[in-house]
C-alpha cells in the first residue's frame, strides 16, 4: 500500500509542478490578478500535501506497513488535492463561483488526514520479531 502512496505522491508532486509552471508562464497574461492568486494557492497546498504524501508513504515503508491511520492519511491527502486544488484550478480557469464550495471538503480531508498523523505519532512503537 505504501507503493501505491509513493506513486500518488511522486504524481502529486509532477502535476503540481507543471501545473505551476502553467501558471507562471501561460497564464499570467491571461488570469486577472485575484484568479491568479486562486491558482496559485491551488498549487502550492498541491505540493505541499504532495509533499505529505511521500512523507506518509516514507513513514509506512519504514516502520508501519499496516498502520491503517497512516493509509488514510495518505488517502485523504489525494482526495484533498483533487477537491481542494482541484476545484481552485477549475474555479480560476472556468471562473465558476460555485465551484469554491467544494474546496473545503479538500480542506477538511488535509486537517483529518494532518489529525490521523498525529493520532499515529502519538501511538506507542510496537517491534515485531
Amino acid at each position: 500500500m505504501s507503493s501505491h502512496l509513493l506513486f500518488v505522491g511522486a504524481l502529486s508532486a509532477l502535476a503540481g509542478v507543471g501545473l505551476g509552471a502553467f501558471g507562471a508562464h501561460g497564464l499570467k497574461a491571461v488570469l486577472s490578478p485575484e484568479l491568479m492568486a486562486v491558482y496559485q494557492t491551488g498549487v502550492s497546498y498541491q505540493m505541499w500535501h504532495a509533499l505529505g504524501l511521500l512523507l506518509v508513504a516514507l513513514i509506512r515503508s519504514q516502520q508501519a506497513q499496516d498502520s491503517k491511520l497512516l493509509a488514510w492519511a495518505g488517502w485523504l491527502m489525494f482526495i484533498g488535492i483533487m477537491l481542494f486544488s482541484g476545484s481552485l484550478y477549475l474555479l480560476a480557469l472556468l471562473n465558476l463561483k460555485w465551484l469554491g464550495m467544494v474546496t473545503p471538503l479538500g480542506g477538511i480531508c488535509f486537517l483529518t488526514a494532518w489529525s490521523l498523523v498525529a493520532v499515529f505519532a502519538t501511538q506507542p512503537a510496537v517491534k515485531k520479531l
